[in-house]
């Protein structure tokens, strides 16, 4: 895959999680450019070009970021700290997809500038329609900015 067909990164570590986001996203043909990272640390190596990613051309951003809070090693509020604190990613839109309706992480990720915040629904068929939803506002509805 050449880097600039991402449009979408996934940063998801519940495999099911992921399996059902890029299902819906591509049953309902909202991108079929998507790269699934398991935690934050990989994360932020694919967006700065690090690690193992050290040859990728950052220059090739997502046009959106699905990104889970509640991750090892690196979470997600300190993923999108970075992304947002960062003139390059700054304008990537971040869509917060989690479990946690803790007022403390939904107010810090919006103080960090998250786009949309997103609590996972209960229910396969209720998760597959929030996702779909999502996806086809932010990847065929809302205007990007040109990179």
């Amino acid at each position: 895959m050449q880097d600039k067909e991402v449009e979408i990164l996934l940063i998801e570590d519940s495999e099911l999680d992921a399996e059902i986001t890029i299902r819906a996203l591509r049953k309902n043909n909202i991108s079929s450019h998507i790269v699934h990272l398991s935690d934050g640390v990989k994360a932020l190596d694919f967006l700065f070009g690090v690690g193992d990613y050290k040859y990728r051309d950052t220059s090739q951003k997502p046009r959106l970021i699905l990104l889970d809070l509640k991750m090892p090693k690196v979470d997600g509020i300190e993923v999108l700290s970075a992304l947002k604190s960062n003139a390059e990613t700054r304008a990537i839109p971040v869509v917060v997809l989690t479990s946690s309706k803790e007022n403390p992480d939904v107010n810090k990720c919006y103080d960090l500038g998250v786009n949309s915040y997103i609590v996972k629904p209960v229910g396969f068929q209720n998760f597959m329609d929030a996702i779909a939803s999502s996806g086809i506002y932010w990847m065929l509805i809302n205007q990007p900015v040109d990179n």
